[in-house]
């Protein structure tokens, strides 16, 4: 694929203290197969599917251990010029910009509402093989208590146009010029209080309750679903070592898309 215009998602990756074990619990829900684990980037190793790159898996680094989840990466033209302007709008750099080798650059940063995130601007390294296709990368959700900052922060760093959703739930899509490229929901009181602001990556597959019993099988939890939508049939699982992530049949669509009013 080419490489993904400013703010697009482009990569996505998690760090787990049982490597081995993300790699056979990953390999049997989604698919997945796995390259060489590169000891020169900290055992960073990249799962495939249908041998194009979806993603990443890597042991945390000293400090950060039991503390899985997986990481949306956004691309950059510039890191630094984008990290700028994420310090500019409120953000904090987890990571300043950091070449890696000759495969891009990379930044870890922090909304004002708490949420992860990385930059990613590519060099050999262009992200994301493959998008909605089964064991790829689909859709991403923001999941914050404090909406009204994401929905400050992500439109002025990357130039997202906003629109509501027109239902109870208080949910905003953000758009890269015609293409949707990332949801917001508020975090409930449905969500434990322990539980810190994060983003949702949603992965392709070509049945979903296969999928979750399969999950549940090895060890996954099922949070939420099945449940039908005009998107596709998707459903919440945390995994065995805790990071969230969800699943969508995006061939099995049920109803009329929901309406949305354009926010300045």
């Amino acid at each position: 694929m080419a490489v993904q215009p400013e703010g697009a998602p482009c990569w996505a990756d998690a760090m787990f203290d049982d490597l081995e074990g993300a790699k056979g619990f990953y390999g049997d829900v989604l698919g997945w197969t796995f390259g060489e684990t590169s000891s020169e980037f900290g055992n960073y190793t990249q799962a495939y599917a249908d041998g194009k790159a979806v993603a990443a898996v890597v042991p945390p680094v000293p400090g950060q251990e039991g503390s899985s989840q997986w990481c949306l990466y956004f691309a950059a033209r510039d890191a630094a010029a984008t990290a700028a302007r994420i310090r500019d709008n409120g953000g904090e750099l987890l990571m300043e910009p950091m070449q890696v080798g000759d495969f891009g650059t990379m930044c870890l940063a922090r909304d004002p509402g708490g949420v992860v995130f990385g930059l990613w601007q590519a060099g050999t390294h262009e992200g994301f093989e493959a998008m909605a296709e089964p064991g790829a990368y689909c859709w991403a959700e923001v999941f914050t208590r404090e909406p009204e900052k994401s929905d400050a922060f992500f439109p002025a760093v990357f130039s997202y146009r906003s629109k509501q959703l027109e239902d109870e739930m208080d949910f905003r899509i953000y758009d890269l010029g015609e293409r949707s490229v990332l949801g917001r929901m508020k975090m409930t009181d449905d969500f434990p209080p322990e539980m810190p602001p994060y983003i949702n990556v949603y992965f392709t597959v070509a049945d979903c309750d296969e999928t979750v019993a399969r999950a549940t099988e090895r060890g996954g939890v099922l949070r939420f679903g099945p449940m039908d939508t005009p998107f596709g049939r998707f459903a919440a699982i945390s995994d065995p070592q805790g990071a969230n992530f969800s699943v969508i049949d995006i061939t099995t669509t049920t109803g009329e898309m929901p309406k949305t009013t354009e926010v300045d």
